[in-house]
């Protein structure tokens, strides 16, 4: 059995790559296009993985479906934020809604009985992610909408693949096709809506959808195996530090600016992470 610690520093690094796909559809030229090109690199590995594994337990069809259609919602919410919003805000919302409304969800429907220590802080964690959130220009009320949005949505997919994973035989199995769910609909939604553009975007970025693709497909795996034998909402309180990672890239790579603020939140956030890893040992 490997331990917390261990399990924990690996969600996050998945934190840190989850940070850096995003920052890239942040920056890309065409955001459908780039995420439907991450989206498909997901496929591909689904398609593999599936190939070699059994099909998922009967009794994780329906989460695996449910957690398939609130990423759609998510993808939908987080391009529309990304839009209308800096990465450096409408990320650290949209990420810090998610730890709250899972503890809830985890309390309500998974018997997760969290103690106070652990909910302090998640609470922590949440509350430097939403400093980080007002560090800057006041954000739009449109932006605003769809980051709590997106937030909500997240929460919604970690908490059903969270118990999803739980019910299937093969761990792999559940996650291959929750990438083939997930990225078939992206790629054929995307290749409608731009199949003037695709060949030619494809082309030209190939190579950093490539790698996009590989650092989403790794950070979402880690967090799924991860939440098949440790409690839920501290997973996706640690994941939800890809905030911290973003609001560097945001000043360093996207000159969003408000470096000391930033930094200043960051160790708030870091603070509750080192409290929920005392808690949960």
């Amino acid at each position: 059995m490997v331990s917390l610690p261990v399990l924990y520093a690996a969600v996050l690094f998945s934190a840190f790559t989850h940070a850096a796909w995003n920052a890239m559809v942040k920056k890309s030229g065409d955001r459908l296009l780039m995420l439907a090109a991450i989206r498909s690199v997901g496929l591909v590995a689904g398609i593999i993985a599936a190939i070699m594994v059994p099909l998922p337990s009967a009794e994780s069809i329906p989460y695996l479906t449910a957690a398939a259609l609130a990423h759609y919602i998510y993808y939908a919410m987080m391009l529309n934020a990304y839009r209308l919003g800096d990465i450096s805000q409408v990320y650290p919302i949209s990420r810090g809604t998610a730890p709250l409304v899972v503890v809830l969800l985890g309390f309500l429907f998974a018997g997760e009985l969290l103690s106070g220590w652990t909910v302090l802080a998640i609470c922590i964690v949440s509350s430097g992610i939403l400093i980080l959130s007002v560090s800057g220009s006041r954000i739009s009320r449109p932006a605003l909408l769809f980051a709590l949005a997106t937030g909500l949505a997240i929460s919604g997919y970690s908490f059903l693949s969270g118990l999803g994973v739980r019910e299937s035989a093969s761990m792999l199995a559940y996650i291959a096709w929750l990438e083939i769910a997930k990225g078939g609909g992206m790629v054929i939604f995307a290749g409608v809506r731009r199949r003037y553009k695709a060949v030619t975007y494809i082309k030209e970025n190939w190579r950093s959808s490539v790698v996009a693709g590989f650092l989403s497909v790794f950070s979402w795996t880690v967090s799924v195996a991860v939440m098949s034998v440790a409690p839920i909402a501290p997973v996706v309180a640690l994941r939800v530090t890809s905030v911290v990672f973003a609001a560097i890239m945001g000043t360093l790579l996207l000159k969003e600016g408000y470096a000391t603020r930033r930094i200043t939140a960051a160790a708030i956030v870091m603070a509750g992470v080192m409290l929920l890893g005392w808690a949960s040992s």
